[in-house]
């Protein structure tokens, strides 16, 4: 049965109580497991992520009116204490100035509110100005420079010449955008990891941390490349486990790459896959072992595959391969049958695909060359399953 986004959020926060058979007369009792330090959650695009992350927040620090809309700006600072959390809501507080009347040079302004004033007072007394900078060179071009206007208020960007010169101020792509914005939050969690590290209160650089609970990272940057995704994937693991504090971090991704370098490299974690139903309900499935670490073979396969299609050079035994890869995706995702996963006339694919590989291995045994037709089905195939299935197709791409 499906449930509501404010009962999966419920389900996130909630201990759970399992039932564990002891030793004693095989007596079987419960045992109450807290909420795991990190939960990971995969999900595809559109499924309700970022609606989880309110319904989440909501739940933690609730609103003293319930209010909606244009109100949630500004209570965003009765939150903070106990969580803090990036969505597509927080690139929401920055915007372009585009009055460029008078040869004004373009800026990106942050929204004034209580919740970025308090932010940006924040960063500033912390110095966080220089960090910033540095997280988001690494993820972009270390020649491309963020200015912060004195008051933090607004941010220009030029191009270093390495000569201590300067381009004029730029506007830069909203990947770039979504890259700067990222690596405020970034700074931001860095320091607050740092601070709650202190184990005394009173020693603390600042006490406004000390009724943090959660933190919630919501698919935090869809535009890297995979080097930089992976990169950033690694920065953020080693961050959460820098982590002594009783701070508990849930992150949610569509990005199989993303989910897979964070499962491999966090301990102490809980994994998820959240789906949602026709009838607008959703179903969060806990995910154990193996179905977890097949994400880097998935990405394997789907290279291996579109390489040889872009040469023209697929063979039998790519077929093998294609079927390997519904295989682990009807496995993932909980189909009984990878076969139900084929498009259109299934039984008459399941045959094409059966027949290509019943008899064949991932080694060289099967040279005999598929037909255009054939290879055209490869294809096929693979882009109903990216398409579909939504795996690995990359945000615009």
């Amino acid at each position: 049965m499906g449930k509501t986004l404010k009962e999966i959020a419920q389900q996130l926060s909630t201990a759970k109580t399992v039932q564990k058979t002891v030793a004693e007369k095989t007596k079987v009792v419960g045992e109450v497991k807290p909420v795991p330090k990190v939960q990971l959650i995969y999900a595809f695009n559109g499924t309700g992520k970022t609606r989880l992350s309110r319904e989440f927040k909501q739940l933690i620090a609730p609103k003293a009116n319930g209010g909606e809309g244009d109100e949630e700006v500004d209570q965003l600072d009765l939150s903070r204490n106990k969580i803090l959390y990036y969505n597509a809501f927080t690139e929401d507080l920055f915007f372009w100035d585009n009055d460029l009347t008078g040869d004004a040079e373009p800026k990106l302004k942050i929204q004034p509110n209580s919740y970025t004033d308090w932010l940006l007072t924040l960063l500033k007394d912390l110095g966080q100005d220089g960090n910033i900078v540095k997280y988001f060179q690494r993820y972009t071009n270390d020649k491309l420079t963020p200015h912060f206007s004195e008051d933090f208020t607004e941010v220009s960007f030029s191009m270093e010449r390495g000569n201590n010169e300067r381009s004029a101020h730029i506007k830069i792509s909203k990947g770039e955008e979504s890259n700067f914005i990222w690596s405020v939050f970034y700074s931001l969690l860095d320091q607050v990891i740092a601070i709650l590290n202190v184990a005394e209160p009173d020693d603390r650089e600042t006490r406004q941390f000390d009724q943090l609970e959660y933190v919630f990272i919501d698919d935090p940057v869809s535009s890297l490349d995979e080097n930089h995704l992976i990169e950033l994937a690694v920065n953020l693991a080693g961050l959460i486990k820098s982590s002594q504090s009783d701070l508990k971090f849930v992150v949610t991704t569509h990005s199989p790459l993303f989910y897979n370098v964070l499962f491999n490299e966090l301990n102490s974690k809980a994994c998820y896959m959240l789906e949602a139903f026709d009838d607008g309900t959703f179903v969060l499935t806990e995910k154990h072992g193996e179905s977890n670490k097949s994400f880097s073979y998935h990405l394997y396969l789907k290279q291996t595959i579109e390489q040889a299609i872009a040469e023209n050079k697929v063979e039998r035994y790519h077929f093998t391969l294609l079927r390997n890869l519904y295989e682990k995706t009807a496995s993932f995702l909980g189909y009984p049958r990878w076969s139900v996963l084929l498009p259109g006339d299934k039984p008459l694919y399941l045959s094409r695909v059966i027949n290509f590989t019943s008899h064949s291995t991932l080694s060289n045994e099967a040279v005999a060359e598929p037909t255009s037709a054939e290879k055209a089905m490869v294809k096929l195939l693979l882009d109903h399953l990216k398409d579909t299935y939504g795996f690995w197709r990359q945000e615009g791409a």
